[in-house]
């Protein structure tokens, strides 16, 4: 499984970014799709996740209420829509794929997932 993500760039505080992560061959509704960032010096984090089969949603703390990711399944790509962004956003994110339905102690966890994308950097500006 290829996953390509995408959509990142230079951004000022306050202004917004839609990444996108597509795999093509393959059926995205199948798989939980989650998106990760890691910034310099620091952990790579959970995001947010789509599940399969029902669609939840998980969001980290850090961007609940600014974050937004949805699923267009005719297009086999995810979204991470992400709005008020502030200075903390800037890292680079990734998307992952995996086959399981996490719950919540355990979306966040990279191990949660097979596949993983290269990466699209995302900098806030002050």
């Amino acid at each position: 499984v290829q996953l390509q993500a995408s959509g990142g760039g230079l951004v000022q505080t306050g202004g917004s970014l839609r990444l996108s992560c597509e795999a093509p061959g393959i059926s995205f509704d199948s798989y939980t799709i989650a998106w990760f960032r890691q910034a310099p010096g620091k952990e790579r984090e959970g995001v947010s996740c789509i599940r399969r089969s029902d669609g939840y949603k998980y969001y980290a703390g850090s961007v609940k209420g600014r974050f937004a990711i949805s699923r267009d399944n005719a297009k086999n790509t995810v979204y991470l829509h992400m709005n008020s962004l502030e200075p903390e956003d800037t890292a680079v994110y990734y998307c992952a794929a995996g086959v399981l339905r996490p719950i919540q102690s355990s979306w966040a966890r990279p191990e949660t997932y097979e596949h993983w994308g290269q990466g699209t950097q995302v900098t806030v500006s002050s």
